[in-house]
């Protein structure tokens, strides 16, 4: 499929346009010529930070406002050919400590934005970011889309109804969606000041503080892995296909245990050790055990495989963040 092609001249916007997908998603589009307007409400801690976007200032329309604001989700999806819907905490503890800030936000708030399309762009495609919290704890391995849905907190459950509200609106009134259910994404542009939104990318500041790794539980439990890049790939080809439309799509990469993982990132940086801890007790409540998915339904129509590798995309991450710590820290 020739991407460049299928966005080019588009007007595209992107809800969490600042944060780590998002501003990574942005980059892409600019390069294809398409008119981008990013949308993100800043809110200190979910991850929105303007120097995601340094360099494309000149290039790109940026919109301060919270997707809870039904007057203003009125008002920006006009005119639009895509919305690329990433806006949502993340936090699976977060949602735990405060359900009804989680549920505003992946919930209601999606909810408002499927009314504004409806009313005011019906004929906008759109892609919601969904999540493999969604599953909760594996019944079998690996995960495939027909697999129950059986979240361990308020975020998985609330993202579920973010997500089908979607599929919902593409059924009863037209408006093109799908939904893409995201693993661990790594890579630049992640917020880093805490580890509730990615835990990757947390151990990765551990180890450029020279501090030790500290890996709950045993340290075995199987995570599968995408760079940040190649989920923009999966989220770009899903947009462009009509094939999509009310569809529902794994994403997935490489399965390794967290242990295994750090001892990837210690090879990678060259330097560093970790120490296995017990689990807080909040996170071991919500701990949802091995995790593997099956992305091969989404494979089959659009012909998306990862294509960097862990240790690849480990070593971009480290020198991004050892050049900018001062705009992450």
């Amino acid at each position: 499929m020739d991407l460049a092609k299928s966005f080019t001249g588009k007007k595209v916007m992107i809800t969490g346009g600042l944060g780590f997908i998002g501003s990574t998603l942005a980059y892409r589009l600019v390069e294809y010529g398409a008119k981008v307007v990013l949308v993100d409400s800043l809110i200190p801690e979910y991850g929105g930070n303007l120097f995601n976007i340094h360099g494309l200032e000149d290039k790109l329309t940026v919109n301060i406002a919270d997707v809870r604001d039904q007057s203003g989700m009125d008002y920006l999806v006009q005119g639009h050919d895509y919305i690329f819907n990433l806006a949502g905490t993340l936090s699976h503890t977060d949602s735990m400590k405060d359900p009804f800030t989680d549920l505003q936000i992946n919930c209601v708030a999606q909810l408002s934005i499927l009314e504004s399309c409806r009313k005011y762009n019906p004929k906008v495609k759109i892609l919601f970011a969904g999540t493999r919290g969604q599953y909760g704890k594996a019944d079998y391995l690996p995960v495939d889309e027909k697999h129950l849905m059986h979240p361990t907190d308020v975020n998985g459950i609330n993202n579920m109804a973010g997500e089908w509200y979607h599929i919902l609106y593409n059924n009863v009134y037209g408006i093109r969606s799908c939904s893409l259910r995201l693993t661990n994404t790594f890579g630049p542009r992640h917020q880093m000041k805490h580890h509730r939104q990615g835990i990757i990318n947390w151990f990765i500041r551990q180890l450029l503080d020279g501090q030790k790794v500290k890996i709950f539980g045993a340290g075995t439990q199987i995570r599968d892995t995408n760079f940040v890049d190649d989920v923009v790939e999966a989220m770009l080809l899903a947009m462009a296909s009509e094939k999509t439309n009310g569809e529902v799509y794994n994403l997935g990469g490489t399965p390794l245990s967290l242990k295994e993982l750090v001892e990837k990132m210690v090879k990678t940086y060259g330097q560093g050790e970790y120490e296995i801890v017990s689990y807080p007790q909040e996170a071991q409540r919500i701990e949802i055990g091995d995790y593997v998915a099956n992305w091969e339904k989404f494979k089959r129509v659009t012909g998306w495989e990862p294509k960097v590798s862990i240790e690849e995309g480990l070593a971009k991450t480290f020198e991004y963040y050892s050049k900018n710590k001062n705009n992450y820290w």
